[in-house]
């Protein structure tokens, strides 16, 4: 990269860089003008590492989740997920007064999918979003009877008990947790078209029910008889008093995929929008001849419980997520949303003098160095990684000790956008080729940097993972946290605080993954690289 030498007495530019790197590339517009350059790597060699490494974290939390997903998706590089549901119903009246006379006439189940409305004179059309495949799957809804208690009795019930993505191996030790088959969807595939709902006929006599369009989701109609003894049939029983006792009475509904052996397809929902409306037809008393029309709706709320089944990972894969070298980090970096995998990064190398501080950034803060720019670049392995719609088109980067986003997320002032296009300063979305495979994702990191020289922060372990909106930053807890070997610290103790224990929300409802080149790639052009942008005082 050519720089224009307009302040030579002022202002130095440093290259930091794991291995070597062609001074050829261009990766965007510096804030402020810089001059002079230096590649420390070949002149301080060991003392300029960047480490990082994949792991797979395996059973996480999931429930209170931001969306949900149903359905299968195959990766093309980590292989198939199946993501099931098991969820809990609740009134949205209790002690519900059914009326005399009362008959059930349909009970409907809606999922809606996310779509946006397109509306003409002619007509009403849908474009539906984060659908996902073109195969057809079968969905089996059944009778949940496992109950899904809200508070921990390990924990005295003092908080609220945590479900995790394995759930379902529990629920099948016993067949008795599974009950009745309510409806089965053969060759579901998600359409755009909406649904015509008939609603009841106007006040005057002789007017014709009215039509209303609903937008496309899964709506399919359940048994009759079913919930006729089991709701309307329970009028007046204490079962129906309450949520707490009929969430023990009626503890919900599991959906089951199958995905015929296929890729299978799925998509993405906002749980809070589904339901299961039961109309009926009723009379206010005894005595009347006219019968009303009303429904009762059950909604998906409480406990909500996402359940994974990940194929086995390619050989080569697993043996490097599961086994990282965390001293000398990796040659590829592995990415994975769902019950995934994310990559570690270990800033600045040795610590020499075992003063708890990298010896580079001991020698920064002694310079008292001003940052202008700092950035992270991850370059795509696109030997391994198909390209177009299956790559994930943002990463997020969190300090992996406090659980927290850096503070460069706060600074970033396009905070405020649509979350696609939100956060693109400091989360720089993927870099793509004119044939739209990805090429590389720059992450900066300028105020975090600046802290750790001028503040003398903390230089914690960073965590890297996919996800599909920005802004939902959320934790999910693993269910088994992961030890983070920090290189700056020769003598750990056994305090599980500094350990990997969560991940973002959006990072599990995050069906894709990608293959990143890391700091020990063959290809030494490719290797992941800190570069430092920056201002020597006088």
């Amino acid at each position: 990269m050519k720089i224009r030498n307009t302040l030579p007495h002022l202002t130095a530019v440093l290259f930091l860089i794991i291995a070597f790197t062609s001074c050829q590339e261009d990766f965007g517009t510096l804030g402020s003008d810089v001059i002079g350059s230096e590649n420390l790597s070949t002149i301080l060699d060991d003392n300029s590492k960047v480490i990082a490494y994949s792991r797979r974290f395996g059973a996480v939390q999931t429930n209170d989740l931001p969306l949900r997903q149903l359905g299968t998706y195959n990766d093309p590089v980590y292989g198939k997920s199946k993501i099931e549901l098991v969820s809990q119903l609740s009134l949205l009246a209790n002690e519900p007064d059914f009326g005399f006379d009362t008959v059930l006439d349909s009970v409907v189940l809606y999922i809606p999918y996310i779509s946006e409305a397109t509306v003409t004179e002619e007509a009403t059309t849908y474009t539906l979003d984060s659908i996902y495949g073109s195969n057809p799957i079968n969905i089996k809804i059944y009778e949940s009877n496992f109950f899904l208690r809200d508070f921990d009795p390990e924990i005295g019930l003092s908080e609220r008990q945590k479900y995790y993505s394995t759930l379902k191996s529990t629920i099948m030790a016993n067949p008795s947790n599974i009950g009745e088959l309510l409806y089965e969807v053969t060759n579901f595939l998600p359409s755009d078209e909406g649904h015509v709902l008939i609603t009841p006929d106007g006040d005057d006599e002789g007017d014709d029910p009215d039509e209303e369009l609903a937008a496309p989701g899964l709506r399919v109609k359940l048994p009759i008889s079913f919930f006729q003894e089991r709701i309307i049939d329970m009028e007046g029983s204490t079962e129906l008093m309450n949520n707490n006792n009929f969430k023990e009475y009626f503890r919900g509904l599991y959906f089951e995929v199958d995905d015929q052996n296929t890729d299978g397809n799925l998509f993405l929902f906002d749980i809070a929008q589904a339901n299961v409306n039961l109309f009926y037809s009723y009379k206010v008393s005894e005595d009347d001849e006219e019968f009303l029309n009303r429904a009762l709706s059950l909604v998906f709320s409480g406990n909500v419980v996402s359940l994974y089944t990940n194929e086995d990972l390619p050989g080569d894969i697993a043996a490097v997520v599961d086994s990282p070298n965390t001293v000398e980090g990796e040659e590829r970096l592995y990415l994975r949303g769902g019950e995934g995998i994310v990559t570690i990064i270990n800033l600045f190398g040795d610590d020499e003098d075992e003063n708890g501080v990298p010896d580079k950034l001991d020698q920064m803060r002694a310079e008292n160095w001003l940052v202008n720019e700092a950035n992270l670049i991850f370059y795509v392995d696109q030997d391994r990684v198909t390209g177009g719609e299956s790559e994930p088109d943002r990463l997020y980067l969190f300090d992996a000790k406090n659980n927290s986003y850096l503070q460069d997320f706060v600074e970033d002032g396009t905070s405020s956008a649509e979350p696609f296009g939100a956060i693109i300063n400091h989360l720089g979305p993927l870099v793509r080729g004119s044939d739209e495979h990805g090429e590389y994702y720059k992450i900066r990191l300028t105020y975090y940097i600046n802290s750790l020289i001028r503040d003398e922060g903390e230089n914690v372990p960073l965590v890297l993972t996919v996800t599909n909106n920005v802004l939902a930053i959320g934790l999910q807890d693993l269910k088994n946290s992961i030890e983070i070997v920090d290189p700056n610290n020769p003598n750990p103790d056994d305090d599980e605080e500094d350990d990997f224990r969560s991940v973002t929300g959006s990072s599990i409802i995050t069906h894709e993954g990608t293959v990143l080149y890391g700091n020990r790639a063959v290809n030494e052009e490719k290797r992941l690289k800190l570069q430092i942008y920056y201002t020597e005082p006088n």
